[in-house]
């Protein structure tokens, strides 16, 4: 990076100072990735995760340890038809209507995660369907009556701080006194979400952002 701060998804929205690049940040940087793939994969609720994240690390600028809440920001000018597999894995039929919905799940004036939703309309309330067309409720909040759980048919880390060979190797990048170039896109999740009684009812791809580290780098030990 050519600056010591990443911008923000908009003006309004703070930057944080990027991270050194040196061999601790970067296994700091690893060490977190690792934590929140794993809380990721094993949690229900990917908006429960993310607040929990937020809340824990402060992430911009939210005190540590109190509860952070993320908001959806819904875009209904993105549009993407359902691919044939994900229809089959919904067990939907031609006739039944697939929603869809594109939001940026944010906390803190940071965007953490990219999220297309695909959902069975006939399959969730009258209630649900009218609070994903109109508001920003995030998807996870909307049918939590639904009493759903999640099965990960794909995941992704697609940014390491370190080079794959680095264990095998013993070795690490040294610092090069310049800002740890941190991409836009960490995580790529792709899951199934059933309703309490089995029955599947949407897909979701998420794709998890550098926001998530948006707060200050720990102290080099």
């Amino acid at each position: 990076m050519s600056s010591g701060a990443w911008a923000a998804a908009s003006p309004d929205r703070p930057a944080y100072p990027a991270w050194p690049d040196d061999r601790f940040h970067r296994l700091a940087a690893l060490a977190l990735l690792e934590e929140l793939h794993v809380a990721l994969l094993t949690e229900t609720s990917a908006t429960a995760t993310l607040e929990h994240w937020c809340g824990t690390y402060g992430i911009g600028g939210i005190v540590r340890g109190t509860v952070a809440h993320v908001t959806a920001e819904r875009d209904p000018s993105v549009g993407h038809a359902i691919a044939p597999v994900d229809r089959a894995r919904l067990e939907a039929g031609p006739d039944d209507r697939i929603g869809y919905r594109h939001v940026r799940l944010v906390c803190g004036g940071q965007v953490l995660s990219e999220a297309d939703n695909w959902y069975v309309a006939d399959r969730l309330t009258p209630a649900m369907n009218h609070e994903l067309d109109t508001t920003d409720i995030p998807f996870g909040h909307v049918v939590q009556a639904l009493k759903f759980s999640r099965t990960t048919v794909a995941s992704e880390l697609l940014w390491s701080p370190l080079p794959g060979d680095w264990i095998s190797h013993g070795d690490t990048p040294g610092a090069t006194g310049q800002p740890l170039d941190i991409p836009p896109a960490l995580i790529r999740n792709r899951a199934l979400l059933r309703r309490g009684d089995g029955q599947p009812f949407s897909i979701v791809v998420e794709t998890y952002q550098r926001g998530l580290l948006a707060f200050p780098p720990p102290p080099a030990r």
